[in-house]
């Protein structure tokens, strides 16, 4: 190829990375997140979209319509579409993909973008088929699938394509997956329908059962957040939780500690430890021996309930460490897909 001839390719191909439209979607339960090709992540938003009853028009997305939960008016109905880490709502999961893919463009125009998608590693056909078609019917061009777990694996920065064993526990919304990857492979996994939204549940059951006060998702949620914990804390924390008596039926604020909800999570964090067990009991004795020496890696909002990783390391007696940007992890995961196609083919979904 002649040097100019060269340079004008060059330049070509550096211009269509630059106004590339492919897009990583980390389509979560809690929150959707999208990472564009050469832009980082553009979009980080809750997973819930607001539609009027009356004309079945979207009136929010995201963060918007996540600031109307529990205060809609009764035409405006508050959906979290997604249910477990997959599709509950189709209609509207592909209304906001739309959303979310247009708002990723900043702009209007009809964009075709190949999207890389994570998703749960137990994931069944059916639902696969769900998720491809909502994208597709969002205007994606191709549409790739890979297993969250692995791509939390990529994004975290771990040396997945090394003939070592690497264990990853990506807490997300609606799912938790344990997997072991040797080689770019997964050699275990396993997906748990139990994650960040069960948390937020057993704690708005526990204050229901003890306290007789009604709360709801989103209080629930900072209560989690705010002194949720997996193991003791060196200082206790306390917090005010304004809510509605179940009894008298007015509202009313207690206040709890963290020794409470820690009480309140147990059977969560138990169901959690559990599931690492049995991973660990399935493992080959090589890929044991490299975990015993690596550790584990927690992913995804779920690894930052405080002390967690202590309280792992202190029922396997293994190394835990959190990722760098553990919310995140997947996202990046994908979003290093869209620049390496050869390690995408090779680990995405049939």
């Amino acid at each position: 190829m002649a040097p100019c001839a060269y340079h004008m390719f060059a330049n070509l191909r550096t211009l269509f990375s630059v106004f590339s439209s492919d897009l990583a979607i980390d389509l979560g339960t809690a929150n959707t997140l999208v990472y564009a090709r050469s832009k980082g992540i553009v979009v980080n938003e809750p997973s819930i979209v607001a539609i009027n009853k009356n004309t079945g028009e979207v009136e929010a997305v995201g963060n918007k319509a996540k600031e109307m939960l529990g205060r809609t008016p009764g035409y405006i109905v508050a959906i979290k579409p997604m249910k477990d880490g997959v599709i509950a709502d189709f209609k509207v999961t592909e209304k906001m993909l739309n959303y979310f893919i247009q708002k990723a463009h900043t702009r209007k125009t009809l964009v075709h973008p190949r999207i890389v998608i994570g998703v749960p590693s137990e994931i069944t056909q059916v639902e696969k088929r769900a998720v491809t078609d909502s994208a597709y019917c969002a205007k994606a061009s191709e549409v790739h699938l890979v297993e969250q777990a692995m791509a939390a694996a990529i994004g975290a920065g771990l040396p997945i394509t090394e003939p070592r064993g690497n264990m990853i526990v990506d807490i997300g919304g609606g799912t938790t997956d344990i997997a072991v990857i040797s080689v770019g492979g997964i050699v275990y996994s396993r997906s748990l329908r139990l994650a960040g939204n069960q948390m937020d549940e057993a704690i708005m059951n526990y204050l229901k059962r003890k306290y007789n006060l009604l709360i709801g998702e989103r209080t629930a949620e900072q209560i989690k957040i705010e002194i949720g914990s997996a193991y003791q804390l060196e200082k206790p924390l306390t917090m005010e939780v304004k809510g509605r008596n179940l009894i008298e039926g007015v509202p009313k604020t207690i206040t709890v500690d963290n020794s409470e909800i820690r009480e309140a999570l147990s059977e969560f964090v138990s169901t959690i430890i559990n599931a690492i067990r049995v991973a660990l009991e399935g493992t080959p004795p090589e890929l044991s021996g490299d975990i015993s020496d690596r550790g584990i890696l927690l992913t995804g909002g779920g690894a930052l309930l405080k002390n967690l990783d202590q309280r792992i390391r202190e029922e396997t007696g293994l190394p835990v460490s959190i990722a760098d940007d553990p919310l995140c992890s997947v996202v990046l995961g994908t979003g290093k897909m869209l620049s390496d196609f050869k390690l995408l083919r090779k680990i995405s979904l049939e």
